[in-house]
């Protein structure tokens, strides 16, 4: 999978022709209600506004996300449509603070309103729906995730009430998963993918601390994921069914007889395809963590929120075992962004996200591996000097050596050992789905004694997602990489594995 940044909206042809050259198999594309909502910033909506009917909306809105969805269909590439916050101030609470009345965050959402909204894009995307004014009907979107981390202040608020005591977040979301699948199901895409979750992995102290009058997170910050999730199904932490004044104040049942039909009321909960995840671990290797809370799921601990969706499913008699989809992953580089974070190289970022695929390729748990964005923000405009410059691409065009590791990913486990020995190279050519014909990839070395490199093994790609894991014996110390040659004969190159044999 692959979310960009605004450049696919403002180029969806030249962004798509570019990531099918990288091989993206899935895009990911957060539709912001208000992008698409007539008078998104009035209090008040539109008199005899039918949101659900996707004519009611201005068809200028509609134009970059039918361009994104012929476009991908004749690219080849699958369309990730998450319908998220951003809602029109018409849709949020009346309460909404004043700081923050822009329709760019989503305080207390309506449920029944973002349901209407899911249901004019899946009217407007189920393969039949001929536009206005228009002859043939648009492209059938058949993959979908119910909002963007619903446990993140910026895209549902208030993440919590009553001195941050009352997860009121996952009461909302519980609400707006409903009314999306409802909606979802209602237009023809109830065997579609669907995911729910695409949690922020992080999180901040729950209730008083000194400074917070109203603790944290409060309205705009991040409930720590698994506990979002154990209030989303109404489990305390011990997976003990909520009830009384606490299952109230979450809207979770307080009595046995809520809890039986708990399971039905709520389907997206049980029967969803996947729950997805944004597995961040800032700033670190792939499989360490910075911190011990046990509520985090960094791609390192990811383990536990298959553990944790295990649980609370068995809760409620549900033998379900969700796929993990990872639809946010990426590394902020220095450079452009110098902070005082300690963001890692352009050149360790690349070594980190093949690591990181290789871990999500082994775990049978994960269903994909991501990267986020395609181009770094501009740095003038971004804060802390540069933004969330996770990108393959600097500002400006130039790429990073991320390009060429998204590209062909090389990862090997054990990079020293003795000579003559075989060591583990697992890789992928990520662009041969696309090609035609048998693919092959070249796995060449360099010795460090000197010389070009030159090819020791040829692999045949069986994999539909282009992947492979040999064993290749070595007799010297030096330099591997992975060579692949596209049908135009263009050649493309991973970046290199240094071994070390004694």
């Amino acid at each position: 999978m692959f979310q960009t940044g605004p450049e696919l909206l403002a180029n969806p042809s030249g962004t798509l022709d570019q990531l099918r050259t990288l091989g993206v198999g899935v895009v990911r594309v957060i539709v912001s209600w208000s992008t698409i909502a007539p008078r998104p910033n009035s209090s008040t909506g539109p008199r005899g506004f039918n949101g659900a009917d996707p004519a009611a909306y201005p068809a200028a809105n509609w134009v970059a996300y039918d361009q994104i969805v012929k476009d991908a269909k004749a690219d080849g590439i699958i369309v990730d449509f998450t319908p998220s916050s951003g809602a029109p101030l018409w849709a949020q609470g009346r309460d909404v603070p004043r700081a923050t009345r822009i329709p760019l965050y989503a305080w207390k959402p309506s449920p029944r309103l973002y349901g209407a909204f899911v249901q004019a894009l899946g009217k407007r995307y189920n393969g039949t729906y001929v536009p206005p004014r228009q002859t043939t009907p648009l492209p059938r979107v058949g993959f979908w995730a119910l909002y963007n981390e619903p446990n993140f202040g910026k895209d549902l608020a208030p993440q919590a009430t009553n001195n941050s005591a009352v997860h009121s977040s996952a009461a909302m979301y519980r609400s707006l998963l409903d009314a999306g699948w409802r909606a979802l199901q209602s237009t023809g895409h109830g065997r579609d993918t669907i995911l729910i979750g695409s949690l922020a992995a992080r999180g901040e102290q729950t209730g008083p601390v000194r400074g917070f009058p109203q603790g944290l997170p409060a309205g705009y910050g991040t409930t720590k994921p698994l506990l979002f999730i154990r209030a989303l199904y109404c489990v305390d932490m011990r997976f003990r069914q909520l009830r009384g004044s606490a299952a109230r104040a979450i809207g979770c049942p307080t009595n046995s007889v809520g809890s039986r039909a708990f399971r039905s009321a709520h389907p997206a909960l049980f029967k969803a395809t996947g729950f997805a995840d944004h597995p961040y671990p800032k700033n670190l290797p792939p499989d360490r963590s910075d911190s011990t809370d046990p509520d985090y799921t960094e791609l390192a601990t990811l383990p536990r929120l298959g553990r944790t969706l295990d649980r609370v499913n068995r809760v409620y008699g549900s033998g379900t075992r969700f796929p993990i989809y990872i639809t946010e992953y990426g590394y902020i580089t220095n450079p452009p962004n110098n902070s005082a974070n300690h963001f890692v190289s352009p050149s360790t970022t690349a070594s980190y996200i093949n690591w990181a695929e290789y871990i999500d390729w082994r775990n049978p748990r994960v269903a994909t591996t991501m990267q986020f964005p395609l181009i770094d923000p501009n740095p003038r405009k971004a804060p802390e000097f540069g933004g969330f410059a996770s990108g393959l691409v600097f500002y400006g065009g130039k790429k990073k050596p991320a390009y060429d590791a998204y590209r062909l990913p090389l990862y090997m486990p054990v990079t020293s050992g003795r000579r003559g020995s075989s060591l583990e190279v697992w890789g992928c050519v990520r662009p041969a789905h696309f090609a035609t014909g048998p693919q092959v990839a070249s796995i060449q070395f360099q010795p460090s004694s000197g010389g070009g490199f030159s090819t020791i093994k040829t692999v045949a790609i069986t994999s539909q997602r282009g992947y492979f894991d040999v064993r290749v014996p070595f007799a010297s110390s030096g330099s591997v990489r992975i060579q692949w040659a596209y049908p135009d004969g263009t050649v493309a190159d991973s970046r290199t594995e240094e071994i070390t044999l004694s």
